[in-house]
């Protein structure tokens, strides 16, 4: 009887390591951990700044008379990117008289001369209503923080003779373009020509914006 007993237990603990092993192979020992790759879209914001530029004190202008106006831009934005700017300078038909006095015929004549600082590249001269519009990129990329140097320093306004323009506002707009400068220079060789492919784009995107160029 006691052997018998003996063997039930034997048969008992077996069947109970075989449930065990069974129990074994239908689970499994498991994790899992996420990984979250946050992206922070970046931002292009710039400033339009003429230091020198008093409006008060041009209201009376005179024949060559050389006026304070130095445009510069400062990125504020968190890309680098390339920048632009874009002068339109008043056209008239009027009379101007030569360095002797001696006076030119009546023909069309921009208003305002200047001469434009070598870090600034010419990308376009085109004529817009009454203006001559030109526009110019800055020959290095802006880092965030960083600012341009002026396009230029002063302007001249052209020697006409008296009498035609008298009492009549005339206008200068300048305005500042930028675009980022990863992914949009086309691969191309110089920061120039980049710049101008980016141009491009920027022209392209923002046709009927408030953002686009003169047309």
């Amino acid at each position: 009887m006691m052997k018998n007993r003996k063997m039930v237990k034997g048969i008992a603990l077996a069947a109970m390591v075989a449930a065990l092993a069974a129990g074994g192979t239908a689970a499994y020992l498991t994790d899992f951990e996420t990984a979250t790759n946050s992206f922070t879209i970046g931002k292009v914001d710039i400033e339009l700044d003429e230091p020198n530029w008093k409006p008060d004190d041009n209201t009376k202008l005179v024949p060559t008379q050389v006026i304070k106006k130095d445009p510069y831009v400062k990125n504020k934005g968190i890309n680098e990117a390339f920048v632009y700017l874009e002068v339109s300078v008043p056209v008239r038909n009027v009379i101007t008289a030569a360095q002797d006095g001696t006076r030119n015929p009546l023909r069309k004549t921009e208003l305002f001369t200047y001469s434009k600082n070598k870090e600034w590249t010419q990308l376009e001269r085109k004529e817009v209503g009454q203006n001559m519009v030109y526009t110019y990129a800055y020959n290095h990329i802006l880092k965030p923080g960083q600012k341009t140097t002026t396009l230029f320093d002063t302007v001249k306004f052209a020697n006409i003779i008296e009498g035609q323009l008298d009492t009549q506002q005339i206008d200068m707009p300048v305005r500042a373009y930028a675009i980022q400068s990863t992914n949009t220079g086309d691969d191309k060789t110089t920061i120039i020509e980049q710049a101008t492919a980016a141009y491009q784009k920027y022209v392209n995107q923002n046709k009927g914006q408030d953002g686009g160029v003169t047309k």
